[in-house]
């Protein structure tokens, strides 16, 4: 069942976020960053914030009670910006995430909202694929990866985000 996470979900999302992004237990999927960021991926304070913001929204999916994977969505002016989409490494493959990005095109539709946007790291290209597959298509465009920000993790190496999008119809 996908639904929206609220603030008692906090401590749940954190570790399911930071299990699937960062250390060992993330090399159990394949969408681990351990070999390019050290560091954590999220905190329950940083998901808090999220989850009061009145534009963005993450919506959980769950299965018994278990919250198995997720996805913080912002509402922008012209768009609907997609991030963190986040499956439990044990799960990774089973399509999931693919409900995930149903939901999140089911959310922009609701509201009117005709493209979903999200940033990958460059050097990610099986991830960048997975995108591509489902409909997403590189922008050209480049953005910073915050470097020197220990809420986004410790690089390993130089690294940047290309920004995709995948237009909706309404």
């Amino acid at each position: 069942m996908i639904t929206t996470a609220t603030l008692t979900d906090v401590s749940a999302l954190n570790i399911l976020v930071n299990s699937a992004y960062r250390g060992e237990s993330s090399k159990k999927g394949w969408t681990s960053e351990a070999d390019l960021l050290g560091g954590i991926r999220t905190t329950e304070e940083g998901l808090t914030e999220t989850i009061k913001k009145s534009n963005t929204f993450i919506l959980k999916y769950t299965e018994a009670e278990q919250i198995l994977a997720c996805m913080m969505l912002v509402e922008e002016e012209n768009s609907l910006y997609l991030g963190m989409l986040t499956v439990s490494p044990d799960l990774q493959g089973s399509g999931i995430g693919k409900k995930l990005l149903k939901s999140a095109e089911i959310f922009a539709k609701e509201r009117e909202i005709l493209k979903i946007e999200m940033t990958v790291i460059s050097v990610r290209s099986e991830l960048i694929a997975w995108y591509e597959r489902h409909g997403y298509v590189k922008t050209g465009e480049t953005k910073p990866f915050p470097m020197n920000d220990p809420n986004f993790g410790e690089p390993k190496q130089a690294l940047n985000f290309i920004v995709m999008e995948k237009i909706i119809g309404v």
